[in-house]
């Protein structure tokens, strides 16, 4: 019994921090190369993709089928007014939108654990294939982040805190999936999954683009084949491990 138990722990451990290692991948990469604010924004652009493909990929076939309107609505409500309250705080301490690029990174590492958890309740091989799809997804994400501190003036040592701290969500909501939500309801688990969902979409729509967009001779056809790239890059990980 201890060595089942030490080998769920194990798997759900290596489930939480394989998505969070991608993305301090990315944040090293941004951290080491010197990164013009051009390819900063397409980075942006690429990890929105890489969100909207998430939500749109990942998230809400599994949602859908089987959650009322209703619950979508209001948990979504939810997610949404997360994202504010987000904003609004990073605005009140001095932040701008270089943090709410970390908070959609965050999101999105929250929405990996998740599913990494609920995936592995089912088998711990679904739950890994989980994994090791978004840690590759999250590669552009860390990067995207950790340069947008760079260039909002946040000291290197901030930055690699910030990078490490990204993977307490990971490992908190893939503990959740697993322990709390594995023998729920499949509308409890998609109602968490929905907000997790509405506070992705929103941190990406109205932080992670404007950040992208305002990075200076970012020409059209380079953000969009960015953001292209995100969200193929997702859909081809997703349809591979699934």
């Amino acid at each position: 019994m201890l060595s089942f138990q030490m080998e769920t722990f194990g798997i759900l451990l290596l489930c939480a921090l394989l998505p969070a290692g991608g993305n301090f991948i990315g944040s090293v990469l941004a951290d080491n190369v010197q990164t013009p604010k051009w390819i900063v924004g397409a980075a942006l652009h690429g990890a929105a993709g890489v969100a909207i493909a998430v939500v749109g990929i990942d998230l809400m076939p599994r949602i859908l089928p089987t959650t009322p309107t209703w619950v979508l609505a209001g948990t979504f409500v939810l997610g949404a007014a997360a994202a504010l309250g987000m904003a609004l705080l990073a605005r009140r301490i001095g932040g701008g939108r270089a943090w709410m690029v970390c908070v959609a990174v965050a999101a999105d590492l929250t929405s990996d654990g998740l599913m990494a958890g609920v995936g592995a309740a089912v088998s711990s091989g679904l739950g890994l294939l989980i994994a090791i799809s978004q840690s590759v997804a999250n590669i552009p994400g860390g990067f995207a982040a950790t340069a947008s501190l760079e260039h909002d003036g946040v000291s290197r040592r901030a930055r690699l805190w910030v990078a490490v701290l990204l993977a307490t969500p990971a490992v908190i909501s893939c503990g959740l999936g697993f322990w709390l939500l594995r023998d729920a309801s499949p509308a409890v688990q998609n109602a968490a999954l929905m907000v997790v969902a509405g506070l992705l979409l929103v941190a990406t729509i109205e932080d992670v683009v404007p950040e992208g967009d305002a990075s200076p001779r970012l020409p059209r056809w380079v953000s969009t084949a960015a953001f292209a790239a995100g969200f193929v890059g997702l859909a081809v990980l997703s349809m591979y491990f699934r």
